[in-house]
């Protein structure tokens, strides 16, 4: 445990020096937050624009990090031979991930502070007025679903040089972004697509974040469910092929 918290403090220490990385994980999404709830560029189910893109955007910003930036970071970490003198130290790869997830823990946190802050001084107000249940539901998908894209994100940073990485990991964001509910209601996907995006984790976020965030009900079942699957799939696929160069 000594092992992983000092790793887990040394990742936190240099994703947070990284103003670049910042501006990307924290800026983008709250620039899109602003935009899409001032100007009516997409039809929502709710009556404020706001209270669909405050859950809609989060989700977003938990994916983003969680899959593409700690993805990509870490397949550029492999290529330039970082993770091959990690190898040979004590650490291991269950550690070595498990440290890199937790720091995605750390600063989605620091994610949802601000687009929390930013949603309320837009109007947003949490659905079920931000009763304990509804809080303590929107923060277990929240984390469920960091340990699914976070194992989704180093699965393809194992297995694909830093370049087709880079790439994949981009195309994945973007598929997930147009067919998980995010910025477009799923109610508007073809019947096939939207069916295939119910098992993704991307759909079951952005509908465990409906739910809690914005009309106040209770999760989907079926978001539960695959939700958990994978953040156990994920992140074991990860740690079984993982490759330190």
């Amino acid at each position: 445990m000594r092992v992983l918290a000092a790793q887990t403090a040394a990742e936190v220490s240099m994703t947070l020096r990284r103003g670049e990385t910042l501006l990307l994980t924290v800026g983008i999404p709250v620039l899109f937050l602003a935009f899409f709830s001032t100007v009516h560029v997409v039809t929502t189910p709710t009556a404020k624009g706001v209270n669909f893109f405050v859950p809609g955007i989060l989700s977003l910003a938990v994916m983003s990090t969680a899959m593409v930036s700690l993805g990509i970071a870490t397949g550029f970490e492999r290529g330039y031979g970082v993770l091959k003198r990690l190898g040979s130290t004590p650490l291991g790869r269950p550690r070595l991930l498990g440290a890199k997830i937790a720091t995605i823990v750390v600063v989605e946190t620091l994610q949802a502070a601000i687009l929390v802050s930013v949603g309320l001084i837009l109007g947003w107000r949490p659905g079920g007025h931000g009763s304990a249940a509804t809080v303590a539901g929107a923060a277990a998908a929240v984390l469920l679903a960091s340990v699914a894209f976070s194992g989704i994100g180093l699965l393809l940073a194992g297995v694909l040089r830093a370049e087709v990485n880079l790439a994949a990991a981009n195309g994945l964001y973007l598929v997930l972004l147009l067919s998980g509910g995010m910025v477009v209601p799923v109610t508007r996907l073809p019947g096939g697509l939207a069916s295939v995006a119910e098992l993704l984790p991307a759909d079951a976020l952005s509908a465990a974040l409906h739910a809690t965030l914005g009309s106040g009900s209770a999760v989907p079942m079926l978001s539960w469910v695959v939700l958990a699957a994978w953040a156990l799939v994920a992140p074991l696929a990860a740690a079984l092929t993982f490759h330190w160069e």
